[in-house]
């Protein structure tokens, strides 16, 4: 089980910022996750589910990534701080914000808090194994491929797919 820990600062980077989801982000969430590119990858999401899953819940970070005061994508981190201590992350832009290097930085910048300020050695990622621009991304900045998830996830039209676990170990990031 992964327990949650102090919630996360705003954190800025050269074209990001990442800060901890508000109420007010649940229309501009809705519209990112209804978005075909991205609805591909996090199937079906409705207002409720929204609250319900990413706004009002305590079991992990939810975050938003800005880029000029826009909200451009979602980045989750679950933490285990205590005897298996890492940190695992999942991570979605808008189609308009896709392929400019955005993910990696918002990744990048919460990966080194979570290095430098949490303590964290070791970094999780679990794309689907067939989503071969995201792994491309992840292996940018060091992360590697640990195994391949079987009939890991359920896709939006009942079928199974499998997943790729992929670790960073902190003096690995690139």
């Amino acid at each position: 089980m992964l327990w949650l820990v102090d919630p996360l600062p705003v954190l800025h980077g050269p074209r990001v910022t990442l800060r901890p989801v508000r109420e007010d982000d649940a229309p501009a969430l809705h519209a990112l996750l209804t978005e075909p590119a991205v609805a591909r990858w996090w199937h079906e999401w409705d207002e409720a589910r929204v609250r319900r899953d990413l706004i009002e819940q305590d079991e992990e970070h939810v975050n938003v990534i800005e880029v000029g005061g826009e909200l451009a994508g979602l980045l989750l981190v679950y933490e285990e701080p205590d005897e298996y201590k890492h940190a695992a992350l999942d991570v979605s832009l808008a189609t308009a914000h896709q392929g400019q290097g955005l993910g990696p930085e918002a990744l990048r910048l919460v990966i080194t808090y979570l290095i430098e300020e949490r303590g964290h050695h070791r970094l999780t990622i679990d794309p689907a194994a067939h989503n071969e621009r995201a792994i491309r991304a992840y292996a940018k900045l060091g992360f590697k491929p640990v195994g391949v998830l079987r009939r890991y996830e359920r896709a939006a039209d009942g079928s199974w797919h499998d997943g790729l676990l992929m670790d960073l170990l902190a003096d690995e990031l690139l």
